[in-house]
């Protein structure tokens, strides 16, 4: 789901990269509250490396094939880390691989990222109501997970959707991101699962991996 170079027009990728600016300074910001704030880090570090790698694992799902988001798991167990983490992803992902753009890196960044955060919050809310220590984490894993991948393709269909270069045949990318769009559903609900396995294991395994909620 990563806008490539050339899709969007000049004055969105500026407005791409000043919002994404304000979502990073607001989120380092709230990270300079922790009473540590580097303790994070080693753990933040270690899945930036997985979201980086996970983009590359295509699966094919006619009339597309798709890849792992971890947007769900990266948000509810980073929380305001999670904006930079996928920041410094997508930055190397774009210049070493190209794989997305320079231009388009602010709108990829903040579109990834603010899934991220609800991701974050749609993890707290789940596991305040579920109060049931024994599915708490799993029920709250799992739909952190679902949500991760659903924000997502939300807003990538409507920003791709808002913005299409007149150059193109508009109908036929209409439709072709429609089918990309619907193509991510198996994946919404493999991530909602493997997150909530994660988080049940990691509950009873590392509690201290993840934000238990009493």
């Amino acid at each position: 789901m990563h806008i490539p170079e050339g899709m969007l027009p000049g004055a969105v990728c500026i407005a791409g990269y000043a919002l994404t600016s304000a979502a990073m300074w607001y989120s380092l910001k709230q990270i300079n509250k922790k009473e540590d704030p580097h303790k994070e880090i080693p753990k933040a570090a270690l899945l930036t490396a997985a979201f980086f790698i996970s983009t590359f694992i295509l699966i094919p799902i006619p009339p597309a094939s798709v890849h792992p988001m971890l947007i769900g798991i990266i948000g509810a167990m980073l929380g305001y880390f999670a904006f930079p983490a996928i920041t410094i992803a997508l930055f190397f992902q774009a210049v070493l691989f190209q794989h997305g753009g320079i231009t388009t890196l602010g709108v990829n960044a903040f579109l990834f990222g603010t899934s991220a955060l609800l991701s974050y919050y749609v993890y707290l809310y789940a596991a305040r109501i579920f109060q049931s220590k024994k599915y708490q984490q799993v029920i709250a894993g799992f739909l952190a997970g679902i949500s991760g991948v659903a924000v997502t393709v939300f807003l990538f269909y409507l920003v791709l959707i808002l913005f299409l270069p007149t150059t193109l045949d508009v109908e036929t990318e209409k439709k072709a991101i429609m089918l990309l769009s619907l193509s991510h559903f198996p994946i919404m609900i493999l991530e909602g699962v493997f997150s909530a396995s994660l988080f049940g294991y990691l509950s009873k395994m590392k509690p201290q991996l993840i934000e238990v909620i009493k």
